[in-house]
């Protein structure tokens, strides 16, 4: 076990890894944080900012000597980055997850393998392509870059074969997959973790509500049947499984087709969906994710109320610095701001 007053090394200083940090100096952890970015949100609450790019060969070398075990905020970190790392110290979740969950070619294709539920899809890596894709997977589809797709950012819905060339020129000419577009009665997450030896606590599934591809609201518990709810965390816990996880995996799932459930993609970190966690459960996901890759036992998942998490995009900051007085006289109201600069919009 890695216990309190160890040296956590995170790669990546955004909102999920400032939560990180500010819940693993609260048990005692020293955080080193390394990412370019000078006013990275983690940075500011780290014990220190290594101001460098993720294939900063001293710098890496620097945070290896440094810290006990090291980890990653968001899903693009280079997973070469993190194979060159675990020759030196205890790298989760495990570079080969890391590398299949920021593709989507290699995601698809991982849940295939392993008879997960997905929709219909096609890899789509040249134009030529594209339309032996189209005739397998058919319309109406979606068009998704295989790589650095987050938040409704690179895809688009497309409902003929043309559609799909003017979205792939549209791209860039990247690799893409072509998906089947489903008719959704309900999106569903779970955010899990799994330990060292194999063991898997998932936090109560999460109901979620988009808005041009971005999170907007999850509520906890899902308002589906207790049944459904308990088959996403099925899924979702081996799929991490699978992968042999290390760490907090956040799993996105609809249900469609009257009722039955399908993977959409996961993400190898805390997720957005889990920030309910926090205030509403025994053990948040950060410090989850603290206790998988330390190997201490995981903590209790227990929901200790109904929760509704509302995402607060840029845009309410267009006329001014919200009315938090407002927010704040609710008694059962949590703000967590996420300490960037400034706000921008979606």
């Amino acid at each position: 076990m890695i216990l309190p007053g160890a040296t956590i090394g995170l790669l990546g200083g955004g909102q999920l890894g400032r939560m990180f940090t500010a819940r693993a100096r609260t048990m005692g952890y020293r955080v080193w944080v390394l990412d370019p970015d000078p006013e990275s949100p983690a940075g500011h609450l780290a014990d220190r900012h290594l101001q460098a790019g993720y294939e900063d060969v001293e710098a890496l070398a620097e945070l290896a000597a440094g810290c006990a075990v090291i980890t990653t905020e968001f899903e693009n970190v280079p997973a070469a980055t993190l194979t060159r790392l675990q020759a030196d110290r205890r790298v989760y979740p495990p570079p080969a997850a890391v590398a299949i969950a920021q593709d989507r070619i290699l995601e698809k294709q991982f849940l295939a393998a392993h008879d997960f539920p997905t929709t219909t899809f096609s890899a789509v890596v040249t134009e030529s392509e594209l339309e032996g894709a189209w005739l397998a997977v058919g319309g109406p589809a979606l068009l998704k870059t295989s790589r650095l797709g987050y938040d409704g950012k690179g895809q688009a819905g497309v409902s003929s074969l043309a559609e799909a060339r003017a979205a792939f020129a549209r791209f860039g000419g990247v690799p893409c997959v072509l998906e089947r577009r489903l008719e959704l009665e309900t999106e569903l997450s779970v955010v899990l973790a799994r330990s060292e030896q194999g063991t898997v606590i998932a936090f109560p599934t999460g109901e979620n509500r988009h808005v041009d591809g971005i999170l907007e609201t999850t509520m906890v518990p899902a308002m589906v049947s207790p049944a459904l709810a308990a088959e996403a965390q099925r899924l979702a816990g081996d799929l991490a499984t699978a992968l042999e996880y290390v760490g907090v995996l956040g799993v996105e799932l609809f249900v469609a087709n009257g009722g039955r459930l399908y993977i959409n993609e996961m993400a190898p970190r805390p997720h957005n969906s889990g920030h309910f966690t926090q205030d509403a459960c025994v053990t948040c996901q950060f410090e989850q994710q603290l206790r998988a890759i330390c190997g201490l036992p995981l903590g209790s998942p227990e929901l200790l109320s109904p929760v509704a998490m509302i995402n607060l995009l840029g845009d309410l900051w267009a006329e001014g610095e919200p009315r938090w007085d407002h927010l704040l006289r609710d008694p059962g109201a949590k703000l967590h701001l996420y300490g960037k600069l400034e706000p921008r919009p979606g």
